[in-house]
């Protein structure tokens, strides 16, 4: 990974932004010190792996009400569906 001085950051944003555009991750330094890291966003839109869906679900908490509180939308659904058309 690239390392840019703060001073290069401000001097020159665009081309800096135009390198993590590109795809290149940058740590910007201050005093030599890493602060932080500019790079590209992911994509939101890429599916994740079977592997981290499974990791991300195996660590959710589970709600035993979920199923009822459905049940129970679409019974209220189907209720006010049903009082259109009667009327």
């Amino acid at each position: 990974m690239a390392r840019i001085p703060q001073r290069e950051l401000r001097n020159d944003v665009s081309e800096v932004l135009r390198r993590a555009e590109r795809g290149e991750r940058l740590t910007i330094t201050v005093d030599g010190r890493a602060v932080a890291e500019l790079g590209p966003l992911t994509d939101p839109r890429v599916a994740a792996s079977p592997a981290t869906l499974t990791r991300i679900l195996a660590d959710a908490p589970v709600d035993f009400t979920w199923a009822e509180d459905l049940e129970r939308m679409r019974d209220e659904d189907r209720g006010d569906a049903l009082d259109v058309w009667q009327s």
